[in-house]
């Protein structure tokens, strides 16, 4: 065992004095290293910036989109994702079970019963075909975006029957306005139609024409007399504090409650889906140009620095350093570049991530210029975690490193004789 301890604090000793000399090296010619910190880190900054963005924005498209569309999950009875496009009118078997079981999991903030359908509304003549979301405000109206943007009355109450919400272009079409009384038609599972009269109480505006023309919000009590479901439900939804989590609560819940379809908002939306996967190339596309240019940036820095020292090099070697150590001298000190930069770069862009977070980015120019925009709502705030600014940096590292095994290897296969006569 003190053979062993004595062949190994050599090499310990070695390995010390190789950092210790790539960071001397490093700083010989400091303008140069600076200049290549300097893109480094703000490459790094820029980088970590747009993860905020993108990170930011998604957690407020994605999140206002399953406020408005109805929940991370949705629970239904067997048949109804083969006719989903049809909005059936699929009775739950066990609403109260299904809803207790999915609010019991870990993560969940809500599960609400609701009965959605197609129907029409009429009014003084005008009519307009519509989706009928029947829901408990007791539950949904503090996570509704409806509720968030109600611009005329109010959103539905708790208990309240007669009452209905719903978009400033629908008003706009029926030439209703709070207080009207409109016509709610809607069909029953055996076919037969059945009118509810009801009053506007509520008047929302998202700034997104077709869903307001289309989406309308009633009392699940006033549906379930209206389609004859006493007690029922045609789907669970379920909410989630965060977006992310719905493949593995899916998981769980269908192997709690497997005679039911448990789907999540990107199978029974997959538009938005294909919206986060456009934005992850993007984000992929942006990141590959950052780093490719501070990888050429290390690299001219490693190839100057290799042919300046070429004597020194030829010393070394005349000294006894092999050509391998030679090439990991220059690997490591090509790290190191790569890792202060880094380091600057992510203290850069962490404090500029989280101060734009905490003041937000007003987006209020971009108001109605889409759906995108009006789900991103009038503030964006960046975020951005920790996990994601340390692969940042490593990635960084690694491109340091890797763009000088070139210059390192062309500075490790030199002739010591040749090395010493370079001028």
């Amino acid at each position: 065992m003190p053979q062993r301890d004595r062949v190994q604090r050599p090499h310990a000793r070695w390995n010390a004095n190789m950092i210790a000399l790539a960071w001397r090296n490093m700083w010989r010619d400091w303008r140069r290293t600076t200049i290549a910190l300097g893109a480094i880190a703000l490459g790094v900054a820029l980088l970590l910036l747009f993860d905020g963005l993108l990170h930011g924005s998604d957690q407020a498209i994605f999140g206002n989109a399953i406020r408005l569309y109805g929940g991370n999950l949705q629970i239904h009875a067997p048949g109804y994702r083969e006719r989903a496009a049809r909005i059936p009118l699929l009775p739950l078997a066990d609403a109260a079970h299904v809803r207790s079981t999915a609010g019991s999991l870990p993560g969940v903030v809500a599960a609400a019963p609701r009965i959605h359908t197609s129907g029409m509304l009429s009014h003084r003549g005008e009519t307009l075909a519509v989706q009928i979301i029947a829901s408990d405000p007791a539950i949904e109206a503090p996570l509704s975006l409806q509720a968030a943007n109600i611009t005329a009355g109010r959103f539905l109450a708790a208990g309240e029957r007669g009452g209905i919400v719903i978009g400033r272009a629908a008003a706009e079409r029926l030439g209703a306005a709070v207080g009207d009384t409109l016509d709610v038609i809607g069909r029953r599972r055996d076919d037969t139609v059945r009118q509810h009269r009801m009053d506007v109480v509520g008047i929302y505006d998202l700034g997104i024409a077709d869903l307001e023309r289309s989406l309308v919000y009633i009392g699940l009590d006033d549906a379930q007399q209206l389609y004859n479901l006493r007690g029922q439900a045609t789907e669970i939804v379920v909410f989630l504090g965060t977006v992310g989590g719905e493949a593995a609560l899916m998981r769980r819940l269908q192997a709690q409650l497997p005679g039911y379809e448990v789907d999540t908002w990107q199978t029974l939306r997959p538009e938005i889906r294909q919206a986060i996967e456009s934005k992850m190339a993007a984000t992929s596309a942006f990141g590959g140009i950052v780093l490719a240019i501070a990888s050429i940036g290390i690299l001219n820095l490693m190839l100057m620095a290799a042919f300046e020292r070429t004597r020194e090099m030829g010393v070394l070697a005349a000294l006894g350093m092999r050509g391998s150590r030679i090439t990991l001298l220059f690997i490591t000190e090509g790290a190191l570049i790569g890792g202060v930069g880094a380091l600057i770069g992510a203290t850069i862009g962490g404090l500029l991530v989280g101060l734009l977070g905490a003041v937000g980015i007003d987006l209020s120019m971009a108001a109605g210029m889409g759906e995108i925009s009006a789900l991103m709502g009038d503030r964006l705030r960046p975020t951005i975690g920790i996990t994601d600014v340390l692969g940042r940096m490593l990635l960084v590292i690694v491109i340091a490193a890797l763009a000088a095994c070139w210059p390192a290897w062309q500075a490790g296969r030199r002739e010591p004789s040749a090395a010493l006569r370079h001028v």
